[in-house]
């Protein structure tokens, strides 16, 4: 851990936000406003306002001097605040980034959806040079990532041209807690399904019951589903039969099936696929699925605690194809436990013998949760160059083989300060993960662990609701949690309808 104290500023609603921005230098950041015996670091602010000109000075003792100034004129409690906050980021990166030499390309963001703020600026119909300066001068990113996301959303604007205007629709995220193994890296809402048949039987009559009134509330109110997508976990867990009976209770309950833009079951763990699974997809046409190698070095897998075979992943994906599935992603992850950049061009070779529709490429995150920060000493990763290095060769790949990047998502703790990207063949897109992403439609989740967001039609403002994480709580209490989300669902759709 990296103690750091911070001299000249009281406000404690900063301290976690510096430790965010900490923690992009450092691998664990402690900040205190007190001078401490043991702290590493000692930053020396400067702050003073004068007829609502706020001028924020930093430094470390002896080293170069930082300075940002904002204008508060006008602004209300909140947004001076907010303003104040980022004058202090920006001086506080500027300090760090001097300190250690490594400049942050997403400046002072340590959000997950930074695509969001550009969108902002779209609707609004800024001029696109205008948008990218604000965002350079108020977060201190790259042009490199500036640049990365204008394409993003050139794309998602082509693909669904009407994206602004489906508040009216909803999606649909159906989880299935299940899985072969828990992987290491993993804090999804999954169980081993080994021994849980009736923990599964149990919980797939609760999800039956949300699917059957969460389909009469949309009936009645004549709302269209644009996307659905069975996330979990692994969804291809559960037998064919159970599949096959849940995919006739969404057709059964949900409003115009047929003209739902997209449907895609997760099918990540190859362990999972077989020859009556995929006749079922095929039956419900549903023909979008995931089959997910992350790496195709097999002491990885091992490492990892995915206990399919690099083989079975390549069979199962030639099987998908036989069986008609003709829109595939696939999944790397840059920074597994003992791969470098041999294994990562190793997997983009594997990659190239198969050439999927789309390819979404994660850099490993330490999630607080997961098994592989618990244990951290156990699982060596790569250092933030060759993290880096890995990342520019995926971009060179998908480049190569004409794959777009139409997607973008962050996390905390990522390795390399970088992303996840979803790169696509044109045309192959995944309307669901830029619905889900891009946070500008209500999207209903069903299952266990499942989350809701309720975007407001008139403020934007998000709810969020989640259905318990554990199979027997979920069990206990499902037709509670459905009575729950309805009430919300009503209440912001109402909204929508009194404008």
């Amino acid at each position: 851990m990296k103690s750091i104290t911070i001299s000249g500023l009281q406000d404690d609603r900063l301290i976690r936000p510096l430790e965010h921005i900490g923690n992009l230098f450092f691998e664990d950041t402690k900040v205190a406003f007190t001078p401490e015996d043991e702290a590493e670091i000692i930053i020396y602010f400067n702050v003073s306002e004068e007829e609502d000109r706020y001028f924020v000075e930093g430094n470390l003792d002896g080293r170069q001097q930082f300075n940002c100034e904002k204008d508060l004129a006008n602004l209300d409690e909140k947004e001076r605040f907010k303003e104040q906050k980022n004058a202090i980021s920006q001086v506080y990166l500027k300090v760090l980034q001097d300190l250690t030499g490594m400049i942050q390309k997403w400046g002072i963001l340590t959000g997950i959806r930074p695509t969001k703020l550009l969108h902002k600026h779209m609707q609004n119909n800024t001029p696109k040079v205008e948008a990218h300066q604000a965002l350079k001068e108020e977060y201190l990113m790259s042009d490199e990532k500036i640049d990365l996301m204008q394409r993003i959303i050139d794309r998602q604007l082509a693909v669904i041209p009407d994206l602004y205007d489906l508040q009216k629709e909803v999606s649909i995220y159906i989880g299935i807690p299940f899985c072969p193994t828990k992987c290491a890296y993993c804090t999804f809402p999954a169980y081993a399904i080994n021994g849980r048949q009736g923990s599964v039987f149990s919980f797939l009559g609760g999800l039956h019951h949300e699917i059957q009134k969460t389909g009469e509330w949309l009936k009645s109110k004549n709302i269209k589903i644009t996307t659905v997508y069975y996330g979990g976990g692994t969804p291809t867990s559960i037998t064919a039969e159970e599949m096959d009976m849940l995919y006739e209770q969404m057709n059964q309950s949900f409003p115009d099936v047929q003209s739902i833009r997209e449907i895609t079951v997760e099918a990540g763990r190859p362990d999972t696929i077989s020859p009556e699974k995929l006749e079922v997809l095929n039956k419900w046409n549903i023909d979008r699925i995931s089959i997910n190698p992350q790496s195709y070095t097999q002491q990885t897998l091992k490492a990892i605690g995915r206990h399919h075979t690099v083989e079975e992943t390549i069979d199962k994906y030639h099987l998908a194809r036989q069986h008609g599935m003709n829109n595939i992603n696939m999944d790397l992850i840059i920074g597994l436990p003992g791969e470098g950049v041999e294994e990562f061009q190793h997997s983009l070779d594997q990659t190239e013998e198969l050439m999927p529709e789309s390819l979404t490429v994660h850099t490993l995150s330490f999630k607080r949760a997961s098994e592989m920060t618990r244990n951290k000493a156990r699982y060596k990763v790569a250092d933030r160059d060759e993290i880096q290095e890995m990342m520019r060769m995926a971009e060179d790949w998908t480049e190569k083989y004409e794959y777009v990047p139409y997607y973008l998502y962050r996390q905390k703790n990522i390795l390399g300060n970088l992303e996840n990207v979803g790169y696509s063949k044109i045309g192959q897109e995944s309307i669901y993960n830029i619905m889900m992403m891009e946070e500008l439609q209500t999207v209903i989740g069903l299952g266990c662990g499942a989350s809701s967001k309720f975007i407001h039609p008139v403020t934007g403002k998000i709810t969020q609701f989640s259905n318990p994480k554990d199979p027997k709580t979920y069990n206990d209490s499902f037709e509670e949690y459905t009575d729950k989300k309805l009430a919300l669902l009503e209440e912001h759709f109402s909204a929508e309808k009194s404008l």
